[in-house]
């Protein structure tokens, strides 16, 4: 297996081996249970909070005030919609990032979190690790804002895209079922968190 390719030189000689070792690390953390991918309700919050999202009371409060416009959204987008497909939904996207905007102490980590197991393939975790790694863009709604991020994580996904989907089939060769869009996540904090 070759190695993955990243920004500034920077390279993750065995990609596998690296991602073993955070799900080892971190075995709950990878959840199994199936997300409603057409709903987005309180328990998807608390799930995310169970990923480290750290979304209080009053923030989930906030943010499923707009859960008409969230699940709109996420009714324009496939479930199985991947950042590895040619055409991506970068309106609907933008839309359903923009369901969280203006909400106190609610950034692209948070948002994220909670979103990312309704499109696994689709959407990255933007926590401040792979934000850092990505430098955020300035200007533009808060959807605009973390659609830029996402179609910048697309560049490194798309340059590396053969060597994940190899990750990936051996993962779940061993049990482990994720998408090329979190295999780049764990890699990306991995090597950001050292």
């Amino acid at each position: 297996m070759t190695s993955i390719a990243l920004r500034g030189g920077l390279e993750v000689a065995k990609p596998l081996e690296l991602t073993l070792e955070f799900l080892d690390a971190y075995p709950n953390q990878e959840s199994r249970e199936p997300a409603r991918p057409w709903s987005f309700a309180e328990g998807d919050l608390r799930h995310a909070n169970r990923g480290g999202a750290r979304i209080s009371a009053t923030q989930i409060a906030a943010i499923l005030e707009r859960r008409e416009a969230i699940e709109s959204a996420l009714h324009e987008i496939e479930p199985t919609a991947s950042l590895t497909a040619r055409s991506i939904p970068w309106a609907a996207l933008t839309r359903l990032f923009d369901g969280f905007a203006d909400i106190p102490g609610i950034g692209f980590s948070k948002t994220t979190k909670a979103l990312h197991p309704k499109r696994p393939a689709l959407i990255p975790m933007l926590d401040s690790v792979v934000q850092a790694y990505l430098l955020s863009p300035s200007g533009g709604s808060f959807g605009d804002q973390a659609t830029a991020l996402v179609r910048s994580y697309k560049e490194d996904l798309d340059r590396n895209r053969a060597v994940l989907r190899e990750v990936k089939r051996e993962l779940a060769r061993r049990g482990h079922e994720l998408s090329e869009v979190r295999i780049l996540d764990l890699l990306i904090w991995s090597l950001g968190s050292v």
